[in-house]
């Protein structure tokens, strides 16, 4: 390995639209949530937000986190994903690429900022406990991304430091949470982002999704010097 090209000792892999297809359940579900509460929302505009903090989401769709309709489009989202969970289907490859990087001796790590009720329901479908080593949550940090915050707390666990660890995600906030970290980072395009926003929010290479990264995982920036895109 150069030295342009430090050797990767964990991949840290957001969930959302990354492992799981479960973005455009995210979308429905706001959609529904802002609706029902009073406030119309296009679903293209909810998309493009996907993976931003909870908090932040509301912000750039209804102005205000806190409000009385936010507080209520943010109860009926949880209620309506809750409801439409069992839909949710595993991204091609998941379970294989986390199996073959715990193989290799990498610390895999599930760095989402999902509420833990989330996060129980997307591990369940998951099923890669043996593969994993780390988990956070949005309960872990006060900010999620894009702000670094939670991508701090998931090095901190991993005994690994920003410049040996890469990030694996499927927003631009995923890229851009994970260079303020310091860290590098994989886009995925599963959950709906193109290969060229990935690629300006500083991605280091784009795969279709993870079934794709583990087919060319060897010439991938987590084991190789150098990858393309």
């Amino acid at each position: 390995m150069s030295e342009s090209a430090p050797k990767v000792d964990a991949v840290l892999f957001d969930i959302d639209g990354t492992l799981v297809d479960s973005n455009y359940v995210h979308v429905d579900a706001w959609s529904r949530a802002f609706r029902d509460a009073g406030h119309e929302v296009s679903s293209w505009r909810i998309h493009r937000s996907i993976g931003m903090d909870g908090s932040k989401l509301l912000e750039a769709l209804v102005g205000s986190s806190d409000s009385a309709l936010a507080q209520e489009a943010k109860t009926l989202h949880g209620e309506y994903y809750a409801a439409a969970s069992q839909t949710l289907e595993i991204l091609p490859g998941a379970r294989e690429l986390l199996a073959e990087l715990n193989t290799r001796e990498v610390t895999v790590v599930l760095a989402t900022s999902a509420p833990e009720s989330e996060l129980s329901t997307l591990r369940d479908l998951l099923e890669v406990e043996d593969s994993v080593a780390v988990v956070t949550s949005g309960e872990d940090a006060e900010v999620a991304k894009p702000e670094p915050d939670i991508i701090g707390v998931a090095l901190e666990r991993a005994g690994v430091d920003a410049e040996h660890a890469i990030m694996v995600g499927d927003s631009v906030w995923d890229i851009e949470s994970a260079g303020r970290a310091g860290v590098r980072a994989i886009g995925v395009l599963s959950g709906g982002i193109s290969r060229a926003e990935l690629l300006d929010a500083g991605a280091v290479a784009v795969f279709d999704d993870p079934a794709d990264l583990l087919e060319h995982l060897a010439e991938s920036p987590i084991l190789a010097d150098k990858a393309s895109a």
